[in-house]
């Protein structure tokens, strides 16, 4: 089919655009090349590029023409950004996801949006994994924005009629994720001998999914979900601290790199989710955080200094300074 997938010069939406081009699907990009956006991340990649926002809907307009699906990755991401200033936030995760589905309700394409697991909230450590139908309780803005855009999608499924469903992932790792993400600023830092900034006691706890396995579940829901349901796609879960000792491990850095910093407000303690639903679809992870997935991808940094390096300068390096500065005493 052809496919428009938002935010597709991203972390995992690139990687989604490889893996449907390489099925033989047509692909078409649209991406507003925001700090995260990189058009490097398709080298390769069979696609039609439109540069524009999600919530126009003239550019919305030209980049679907033609296409029979939308998927969804555009969004601002990160959740200490979204602590910074939240209004970015819901313009993107919100009203571009309302203006995508309203040209999926008059086009009568079907829509799918790439969500989060953080919509649910905190989960105790002595509870249950979230499931589909757990109630949404979202703790910072990004995840609130994104619960928001949830909200819309099966609005305009109820309402319109929409085909739409979701999917609400874990923590997803692998190449050319942009390094204010955990795992790629602690790897990147240990290579360059920078501290490891730790937020509170550590103890937070964590599901990883390998960007393969969620591009895989996300594909899946495409070809095969029903039309207002929620798929979580879960990895496995490890404590932050634990990932920190075996990234040192990895890139041979000392254990004296590793600072505890203050941590960030309203910080979640966990987030894990139950994936049945989406396995008894059809699908089940290939990649093992542990047995090799955590290995391939420190790997990757470490042979891919020319991806990395030019991006940690001018507005990553003012992000982190405010972000990190204070807390590490510099």
């Amino acid at each position: 089919m052809r496919v428009l997938v938002t935010g597709g010069a991203g972390f995992i939406g690139s990687q989604f655009a490889r893996r449907l081009a390489e099925a033989g699907d047509e692909v078409v990009v649209l991406d507003k090349l925001t700090y995260a956006g990189n058009r490097a991340n398709l080298d390769g990649v069979e696609h039609e590029f439109v540069h524009g926002d999600i919530a126009d809907p003239v550019a919305v307009g030209r980049a679907a023409e033609g296409c029979e699906a939308i998927v969804n990755f555009a969004a601002e991401t990160h959740v200490d950004r979204s602590i910074m200033g939240p209004a970015e936030f819901i313009l993107t995760d919100v009203l571009g996801t309302q203006v995508l589905l309203d040209h999926a309700r008059h086009h009568g394409l079907r829509h799918v949006q790439v969500s989060t697991d953080e919509v649910y909230g905190d989960i105790p450590f002595d509870a249950p994994p979230a499931t589909e139908t757990s109630p949404l309780r979202p703790s910072s803005p990004y995840s609130a924005s994104k619960a928001g855009g949830d909200l819309q999608v099966l609005a305009y499924v109820r309402t319109y009629g929409v085909d739409a469903c979701i999917t609400r992932s874990a923590n997803t790792y692998g190449a050319r994720q942009y390094p204010e993400k955990i795992l790629p600023l602690f790897i990147t830092n240990c290579f360059d001998g920078e501290p490891l900034p730790v937020y509170g006691d550590g103890r937070q706890r964590r599901e990883w999914l390998h960007v393969d396995d969620h591009c895989a579940a996300i594909e899946l829901v495409l070809r095969e979900g029903a039309s207002g349901h929620v798929y979580n796609v879960g990895g496995q879960e490890r404590e932050n601290m634990e990932v920190v000792r075996r990234i040192l491990d990895l890139t041979g850095a000392g254990p004296d790199l590793v600072r505890m910093v203050a941590d960030r407000p309203g910080h979640d303690r966990r987030y894990a989710v139950d994936s049945s639903k989406v396995r008894d679809l059809g699908w089940s992870p290939a990649h093992s955080f542990d047995a090799g997935g955590l290995e391939e991808t420190v790997e990757w940094y470490r042979e891919n200094r020319e991806w990395w390096e030019p991006i940690k300068s001018g507005e990553y390096k003012r992000y982190y300074e405010q972000q990190y500065a204070a807390r590490l005493g510099e």
